[in-house]
Protein backbone atom coordinates (compact mmCIF):
# COMPACT_ATOMS: atom_id res chain seq x y z
CA UNK A 1 0.00 0.00 0.00
CA UNK A 2 1.39 3.68 -1.17
CA UNK A 3 3.26 5.03 2.12
CA UNK A 4 1.12 8.11 1.63
CA UNK A 5 -2.46 5.92 2.34
CA UNK A 6 -3.37 6.74 6.28
CA UNK A 7 -5.42 4.19 7.90
CA UNK A 8 -7.33 4.37 11.25
CA UNK A 9 -6.27 2.10 14.44
CA UNK A 10 -8.61 -0.33 13.84
CA UNK A 11 -7.80 -2.38 10.14
CA UNK A 12 -10.77 -3.86 8.58
CA UNK A 13 -10.19 -6.75 6.63
CA UNK A 14 -12.73 -8.10 4.78
CA UNK A 15 -12.65 -12.11 3.10
CA UNK A 16 -15.46 -13.17 0.84
CA UNK A 17 -16.22 -16.84 0.75
CA UNK A 18 -13.24 -18.83 -0.22
CA UNK A 19 -10.81 -21.54 0.15
CA UNK A 20 -8.94 -18.82 1.56
CA UNK A 21 -11.48 -17.75 4.14
CA UNK A 22 -11.83 -21.01 5.62
CA UNK A 23 -8.66 -20.74 7.27
CA UNK A 24 -9.13 -17.15 8.29
CA UNK A 25 -8.95 -18.37 12.26
CA UNK A 26 -5.02 -19.26 11.35
CA UNK A 27 -4.83 -16.06 9.49
CA UNK A 28 -6.37 -14.37 12.61
CA UNK A 29 -3.28 -16.09 15.00
CA UNK A 30 -0.51 -14.19 13.04
CA UNK A 31 -2.19 -10.87 13.02
CA UNK A 32 -1.72 -8.10 15.90
CA UNK A 33 -5.05 -7.23 17.63
CA UNK A 34 -5.77 -4.29 16.15
CA UNK A 35 -6.62 -5.74 13.11
CA UNK A 36 -10.05 -7.18 12.25
CA UNK A 37 -10.92 -9.85 10.05
CA UNK A 38 -14.40 -10.68 8.82
CA UNK A 39 -15.03 -14.02 6.31
CA UNK A 40 -18.52 -14.24 5.22
CA UNK A 41 -20.13 -15.06 1.59
CA UNK A 42 -22.08 -11.34 2.27
CA UNK A 43 -22.26 -8.09 1.04
CA UNK A 44 -19.11 -6.31 1.59
CA UNK A 45 -19.68 -4.17 5.15
CA UNK A 46 -19.23 -0.34 4.47
CA UNK A 47 -15.98 0.05 6.45
CA UNK A 48 -13.60 -2.42 4.87
CA UNK A 49 -10.20 -1.24 4.32
CA UNK A 50 -9.03 -4.45 2.76
CA UNK A 51 -10.33 -6.55 0.50
CA UNK A 52 -8.62 -9.83 -0.02
CA UNK A 53 -9.97 -11.49 -3.09
CA UNK A 54 -9.10 -13.03 -6.31
CA UNK A 55 -12.67 -12.25 -8.28
CA UNK A 56 -13.55 -8.68 -6.75
CA UNK A 57 -17.36 -7.61 -7.81
CA UNK A 58 -17.59 -4.09 -8.75
CA UNK A 59 -20.81 -3.97 -5.88
CA UNK A 60 -18.23 -4.78 -3.42
CA UNK A 61 -16.06 -1.63 -4.11
CA UNK A 62 -19.39 0.78 -4.77
CA UNK A 63 -20.06 -0.62 -1.15
CA UNK A 64 -17.23 0.30 0.72
CA UNK A 65 -15.91 4.09 0.50
CA UNK A 66 -13.17 3.25 3.31
CA UNK A 67 -11.88 0.73 1.22
CA UNK A 68 -8.27 1.28 0.28
CA UNK A 69 -6.40 -1.89 -1.05
CA UNK A 70 -7.28 -5.48 -3.03
CA UNK A 71 -4.85 -8.34 -2.29
CA UNK A 72 -5.41 -10.90 -4.77
CA UNK A 73 -4.24 -14.10 -2.80
CA UNK A 74 -2.57 -15.36 -5.07
CA UNK A 75 -0.05 -14.98 -8.10
CA UNK A 76 -2.29 -14.00 -10.85
CA UNK A 77 -4.26 -11.04 -11.71
CA UNK A 78 -6.83 -11.56 -13.62
CA UNK A 79 -7.56 -9.28 -16.99
CA UNK A 80 -11.08 -8.58 -15.59
CA UNK A 81 -9.99 -7.95 -12.15
CA UNK A 82 -7.40 -4.97 -13.58
CA UNK A 83 -9.87 -3.32 -15.43
CA UNK A 84 -12.29 -3.15 -12.72
CA UNK A 85 -9.55 -1.11 -10.44
CA UNK A 86 -8.16 0.86 -13.36
CA UNK A 87 -11.65 2.85 -13.03
CA UNK A 88 -10.49 3.23 -8.88
CA UNK A 89 -7.44 4.75 -9.02
CA UNK A 90 -7.10 5.17 -5.01
CA UNK A 91 -7.34 1.59 -4.54
CA UNK A 92 -4.27 0.06 -4.90
CA UNK A 93 -3.71 -3.43 -6.14
CA UNK A 94 -1.18 -5.94 -4.31
CA UNK A 95 -1.11 -10.07 -5.01
CA UNK A 96 1.34 -12.91 -3.05
CA UNK A 97 4.30 -15.08 -4.59
CA UNK A 98 3.53 -17.78 -1.73
CA UNK A 99 4.10 -20.63 -4.31
CA UNK A 100 7.41 -19.25 -6.22
CA UNK A 101 9.52 -22.56 -4.77
CA UNK A 102 6.61 -24.91 -5.64
CA UNK A 103 5.79 -23.82 -9.20
CA UNK A 104 9.68 -23.86 -9.83
CA UNK A 105 9.56 -27.22 -8.67
CA UNK A 106 6.75 -28.27 -10.66
CA UNK A 107 8.19 -26.31 -13.54
CA UNK A 108 11.51 -28.81 -13.51
CA UNK A 109 9.42 -31.76 -12.97
CA UNK A 110 7.64 -31.07 -16.41
CA UNK A 111 11.01 -30.34 -17.87
CA UNK A 112 12.05 -33.73 -16.60
CA UNK A 113 9.18 -36.13 -17.28
CA UNK A 114 9.03 -33.98 -21.13
CA UNK A 115 12.23 -34.34 -21.47
CA UNK A 116 13.06 -38.13 -20.65
CA UNK A 117 9.30 -39.39 -22.86
CA UNK A 118 8.43 -40.72 -19.13
CA UNK A 119 4.64 -40.65 -19.44
CA UNK A 120 4.52 -42.61 -22.82
CA UNK A 121 7.27 -45.18 -20.84
CA UNK A 122 5.17 -45.38 -17.78
CA UNK A 123 1.60 -45.75 -20.11
CA UNK A 124 3.14 -48.82 -22.33
CA UNK A 125 5.06 -50.38 -19.88
CA UNK A 126 1.43 -50.17 -17.59
CA UNK A 127 0.89 -52.64 -20.40
CA UNK A 128 3.26 -55.32 -20.47
CA UNK A 129 5.36 -53.11 -23.41
CA UNK A 130 8.81 -53.23 -23.22
CA UNK A 131 9.35 -52.00 -27.16
CA UNK A 132 10.43 -48.64 -25.99
CA UNK A 133 13.24 -49.43 -24.23
CA UNK A 134 14.51 -50.84 -27.28
CA UNK A 135 13.73 -48.29 -29.55
CA UNK A 136 11.17 -45.70 -28.46
CA UNK A 137 11.85 -41.98 -28.43
CA UNK A 138 15.13 -40.69 -27.45
CA UNK A 139 16.06 -39.54 -23.77
CA UNK A 140 17.26 -35.76 -23.92
CA UNK A 141 20.42 -34.97 -22.00
CA UNK A 142 19.69 -31.81 -19.92
CA UNK A 143 23.34 -31.07 -19.09
CA UNK A 144 25.07 -28.86 -20.51
CA UNK A 145 22.19 -27.30 -22.77
CA UNK A 146 20.79 -23.74 -22.99
CA UNK A 147 18.28 -22.94 -20.96
CA UNK A 148 15.76 -19.42 -20.93
CA UNK A 149 13.35 -18.32 -18.54
CA UNK A 150 10.90 -15.55 -19.67
CA UNK A 151 9.69 -14.10 -16.87
CA UNK A 152 12.81 -13.64 -14.54
CA UNK A 153 10.65 -12.42 -11.42
CA UNK A 154 9.55 -14.68 -8.05
CA UNK A 155 9.50 -17.72 -9.32
CA UNK A 156 11.79 -17.61 -12.48
CA UNK A 157 14.63 -16.60 -9.75
CA UNK A 158 13.32 -20.05 -7.85
CA UNK A 159 13.94 -22.02 -11.40
CA UNK A 160 17.07 -20.93 -12.26
CA UNK A 161 19.40 -22.55 -9.93
CA UNK A 162 17.50 -25.91 -10.36
CA UNK A 163 18.15 -25.57 -13.85
CA UNK A 164 21.60 -24.75 -12.70
CA UNK A 165 21.99 -28.05 -10.77
CA UNK A 166 21.58 -29.90 -13.53
CA UNK A 167 24.38 -28.40 -15.29
CA UNK A 168 22.48 -26.15 -17.98
CA UNK A 169 23.54 -22.46 -18.44
CA UNK A 170 20.15 -20.22 -17.37
CA UNK A 171 19.51 -16.77 -19.12
CA UNK A 172 16.47 -14.89 -18.23
CA UNK A 173 13.96 -12.29 -19.86
CA UNK A 174 12.79 -9.25 -18.16
CA UNK A 175 10.09 -6.48 -19.48
CA UNK A 176 12.97 -4.02 -19.40
CA UNK A 177 16.86 -4.31 -19.29
CA UNK A 178 18.42 -4.87 -15.60
CA UNK A 179 20.32 -2.43 -13.67
CA UNK A 180 22.30 -6.04 -12.88
CA UNK A 181 22.71 -7.89 -15.98
CA UNK A 182 24.37 -11.04 -14.14
CA UNK A 183 22.63 -12.14 -10.98
CA UNK A 184 23.80 -15.47 -9.43
CA UNK A 185 25.33 -16.75 -12.55
CA UNK A 186 22.30 -16.33 -14.68
CA UNK A 187 22.51 -13.40 -17.71
CA UNK A 188 19.37 -10.97 -17.87
CA UNK A 189 18.00 -9.31 -20.89
CA UNK A 190 15.18 -7.32 -21.67
CA UNK A 191 11.98 -8.91 -23.35
CA UNK A 192 13.16 -6.74 -26.83
CA UNK A 193 16.23 -8.51 -26.75
CA UNK A 194 13.73 -12.00 -27.19
CA UNK A 195 14.67 -12.39 -31.18
CA UNK A 196 17.90 -12.87 -30.67
CA UNK A 197 18.06 -14.88 -27.44
CA UNK A 198 15.07 -17.68 -29.02
CA UNK A 199 17.90 -18.98 -31.49
CA UNK A 200 20.30 -20.03 -28.49
CA UNK A 201 17.63 -21.79 -26.40
CA UNK A 202 17.69 -25.12 -25.85
CA UNK A 203 14.94 -25.07 -23.51
CA UNK A 204 12.49 -22.22 -23.10
CA UNK A 205 10.26 -22.23 -19.66
CA UNK A 206 7.84 -20.03 -19.77
CA UNK A 207 6.92 -18.26 -16.55
CA UNK A 208 4.86 -14.74 -17.78
CA UNK A 209 1.27 -13.30 -16.45
CA UNK A 210 -1.56 -12.43 -18.71
CA UNK A 211 -1.58 -9.19 -19.84
CA UNK A 212 -2.08 -7.15 -22.90
CA UNK A 213 1.72 -7.25 -23.49
CA UNK A 214 1.98 -10.80 -22.95
CA UNK A 215 -0.57 -12.70 -24.94
CA UNK A 216 0.36 -13.94 -27.83
CA UNK A 217 4.55 -12.99 -27.13
CA UNK A 218 5.69 -16.50 -28.55
CA UNK A 219 3.81 -17.07 -31.60
CA UNK A 220 4.64 -19.22 -34.77
CA UNK A 221 7.31 -16.73 -35.86
CA UNK A 222 8.92 -16.73 -32.05
CA UNK A 223 8.73 -20.81 -32.04
CA UNK A 224 10.12 -21.30 -35.46
CA UNK A 225 13.56 -19.47 -34.21
CA UNK A 226 13.72 -22.06 -31.21
CA UNK A 227 16.39 -24.78 -32.31
CA UNK A 228 14.90 -28.16 -34.01
CA UNK A 229 14.39 -30.07 -31.37
CA UNK A 230 14.19 -27.78 -28.07
CA UNK A 231 11.75 -28.67 -25.20
CA UNK A 232 9.43 -26.13 -23.96
CA UNK A 233 7.65 -25.76 -20.55
CA UNK A 234 5.15 -23.53 -19.74
CA UNK A 235 3.65 -22.81 -16.09
CA UNK A 236 2.88 -18.95 -16.63
CA UNK A 237 -0.08 -18.45 -18.31
CA UNK A 238 -1.59 -20.41 -21.77
CA UNK A 239 -2.31 -17.55 -24.10
CA UNK A 240 1.50 -16.11 -24.03
CA UNK A 241 2.44 -19.05 -26.22
CA UNK A 242 0.22 -18.50 -28.77
CA UNK A 243 -2.72 -22.15 -29.27
CA UNK A 244 -2.25 -23.14 -32.84
CA UNK A 245 1.17 -22.27 -33.54
CA UNK A 246 2.46 -24.70 -30.44
CA UNK A 247 0.30 -27.48 -31.35
CA UNK A 248 1.78 -27.37 -34.65
CA UNK A 249 5.70 -27.08 -33.84
CA UNK A 250 4.89 -30.15 -31.24
CA UNK A 251 2.57 -32.08 -33.96
CA UNK A 252 5.64 -31.33 -37.12
CA UNK A 253 8.55 -32.05 -34.50
CA UNK A 254 10.12 -28.73 -34.33
CA UNK A 255 9.73 -29.15 -30.68
CA UNK A 256 10.97 -32.18 -29.28
CA UNK A 257 9.07 -32.24 -26.49
CA UNK A 258 6.69 -29.89 -23.81
CA UNK A 259 5.13 -29.68 -20.35
CA UNK A 260 2.48 -27.51 -19.80
CA UNK A 261 0.62 -26.33 -16.48
CA UNK A 262 -1.74 -23.92 -18.03
CA UNK A 263 -4.28 -23.69 -20.69
CA UNK A 264 -6.47 -22.59 -23.25
CA UNK A 265 -9.76 -23.48 -21.97
CA UNK A 266 -10.80 -24.25 -18.45
CA UNK A 267 -13.85 -26.11 -17.08
CA UNK A 268 -16.83 -23.79 -16.39
CA UNK A 269 -18.31 -24.40 -12.98
CA UNK A 270 -18.32 -27.94 -11.40
CA UNK A 271 -20.37 -30.04 -13.64
CA UNK A 272 -17.25 -29.51 -16.48
CA UNK A 273 -14.83 -30.72 -14.64
CA UNK A 274 -14.92 -34.17 -15.28
CA UNK A 275 -15.03 -33.66 -19.12
CA UNK A 276 -13.02 -30.39 -20.43
CA UNK A 277 -10.24 -30.65 -22.95
CA UNK A 278 -7.83 -28.11 -22.13
CA UNK A 279 -7.40 -26.65 -25.69
CA UNK A 280 -9.64 -26.66 -28.97
CA UNK A 281 -6.09 -28.47 -30.61
CA UNK A 282 -5.48 -32.41 -29.65
CA UNK A 283 -2.31 -31.94 -27.18
CA UNK A 284 -3.51 -34.73 -25.53
CA UNK A 285 -3.01 -37.09 -28.55
CA UNK A 286 0.40 -35.73 -28.26
CA UNK A 287 3.19 -38.37 -27.01
CA UNK A 288 5.97 -35.55 -26.42
CA UNK A 289 3.61 -33.88 -24.24
CA UNK A 290 2.91 -33.75 -20.39
CA UNK A 291 -0.08 -32.05 -19.69
CA UNK A 292 -1.07 -31.11 -16.11
CA UNK A 293 -4.36 -29.32 -14.96
CA UNK A 294 -3.20 -26.00 -13.97
CA UNK A 295 -1.64 -27.47 -10.32
CA UNK A 296 1.58 -26.29 -10.95
CA UNK A 297 1.55 -23.72 -7.52
CA UNK A 298 -0.26 -25.81 -5.40
CA UNK A 299 1.07 -27.40 -2.20
CA UNK A 300 -0.23 -28.27 1.28
CA UNK A 301 2.81 -26.89 2.79
CA UNK A 302 2.53 -23.71 0.57
CA UNK A 303 -0.86 -23.02 1.86
CA UNK A 304 1.07 -21.87 4.98
CA UNK A 305 3.50 -19.96 3.22
CA UNK A 306 0.08 -18.12 1.51
CA UNK A 307 -1.05 -17.38 5.52
CA UNK A 308 2.41 -16.13 6.52
CA UNK A 309 2.85 -14.10 3.58
CA UNK A 310 -0.32 -12.63 4.05
CA UNK A 311 -0.22 -11.62 7.23
CA UNK A 312 2.53 -10.02 6.54
CA UNK A 313 1.15 -7.54 4.04
CA UNK A 314 -1.69 -7.06 6.23
CA UNK A 315 0.43 -6.03 9.41
CA UNK A 316 2.85 -4.12 7.25
CA UNK A 317 -0.61 -1.69 6.66
CA UNK A 318 -1.88 -1.78 10.10
CA UNK A 319 1.40 -0.53 11.50
CA UNK A 320 1.36 2.30 8.59
CA UNK A 321 4.25 1.00 6.28
CA UNK A 322 3.99 0.37 2.51
CA UNK A 323 2.59 -3.11 1.92
CA UNK A 324 4.59 -5.24 -0.70
CA UNK A 325 3.57 -6.91 -3.74
CA UNK A 326 2.37 -3.99 -5.50
CA UNK A 327 1.12 -4.88 -8.72
CA UNK A 328 0.84 -2.51 -11.44
CA UNK A 329 -2.73 -2.08 -12.43
CA UNK A 330 -1.74 -0.87 -16.13
CA UNK A 331 0.61 -3.31 -16.73
CA UNK A 332 -1.06 -6.57 -14.44
CA UNK A 333 1.82 -7.48 -12.67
Amino acid sequence: MPSTTTLPARLNVYIPASDLAKRVDDLRALLPPHIHVTAAPDAQPSDCHILVHGAVKAEWLAASPALRAVIVPYAGVSPELRQLLLQHPHIALHNLHYNDVATAEFALALLLAAAKFIVPLDRLLRQGDWRQRYGGAPSLLLAGKRALILGYGAIGRQIAPLCQALGMQVSGVRRHAPTQPVERGVAVYAVSQLPTLLPAADILICVLPQTPDTVGLIGAAELALLPQGAIVVNVGRGPVIDEAAFYAALRSGHLAAAGIDVWYNYPHGEEERAHTLPSRFPFHELDNVVLSPHRGGWLEAAEERRLQELATLLTAAANGRPMPNLVDKQLGY
